[in-house]
């Protein structure tokens, strides 16, 4: 029990943040970490250093398997509206700087997916065990509990 309280609180182990508007924002797991080359590297770090972009409406990071380094540093991001037309090849390239600035350069993803949509439960949770999938060229496991399946052809349409 007392693990869980800190300073009169009850932790239950999710982050958030307050964005300029006031608006709270859910950032997953604080116990969500990988392990990149002996480094531990929250996801829910990586994810709010994406969202600090001023492109970037929503993000997902997972870690996957990684001859090198452990683990890599994967991420799928949605795009505000108004900048879908960018060049993808130089966002990509200004998100990574970014993650490297906010955070450190062991941090940089090896892989920024644009995506339309984020694989999630009808309670709109986002699957990471999907995107981790999907980040390592597996078959899916089961889809039964997305609200929409096709989330994964429009990912692998759009990034194959």
């Amino acid at each position: 029990w007392d693990r869980y309280r800190t300073q009169g609180w009850y932790f239950a182990g999710d982050g958030a943040r307050i964005d300029t508007d006031n608006a709270l924002w859910i950032l997953g797991r604080v116990d969500d970490v990988m392990n990149v080359s002996g480094h531990r590297i929250s996801t829910a770090e990586v994810e709010s250093a994406l969202v600090s972009h001023p492109a970037v409406a929503e993000a997902a990071v997972v870690g996957a398997t990684d001859a090198t380094t452990g683990q890599g540093i994967v991420a799928f991001v949605i795009l505000r509206t108004g900048n879908t037309d960018t060049d993808k090849d130089a966002l990509v390239a200004e998100l990574k700087k970014t993650v490297s600035t906010e955070i450190s350069p062991i941090a940089k993803p090896r892989d920024i997916f644009i995506v339309s949509e984020l694989p999630k439960t009808r309670s709109g949770k986002i699957m990471r065990r999907l995107l981790r999938d999907v980040a390592e060229g597996r078959p899916l496991g089961d889809t039964s509990t997305l609200v929409d399946p096709t989330v994964f052809e429009q990912i692998r349409a759009g990034n194959a």
